[in-house]
């Protein structure tokens, strides 16, 4: 679940005091977070992963190809990896820009 709650603030959907997200698909709490399991909801992450500067840079291959074979639980995985590194590099951004 904590790779669910990484792509949650991905999408910037954050928990309120009860620790349900808000998303798009409804209020959810964090085990109910369906990425791991609904193309619904896992396609709208790579859309924004499109619009990041790391994409242009990141290889999308093995992504595509998980993609157009609906091999979910490999695009999940190449998901959670893109954004753990996109998170890496907005942090050392951020170190360098103090």
């Amino acid at each position: 679940m904590n790779d669910n709650k990484l792509i949650a603030e991905f999408m910037g959907f954050k928990p309120n005091e009860h620790g349900i997200y808000q998303t798009k698909h409804g209020p959810y709490y964090l085990d109910s977070l369906s990425f791991h399991t609904s193309w619904d909801w896992l396609m709208p992450v790579v859309g924004k992963m499109n619009k990041t500067e790391l994409w242009e840079e990141y290889s999308i291959g093995d992504l595509s190809i998980a993609l157009v074979s609906y091999d979910m639980d490999y695009a999940y995985g190449l998901i959670v990896e893109f954004i753990k590194t996109h998170n890496e590099v907005e942090l050392l951004v951020k170190k360098l820009n103090k």
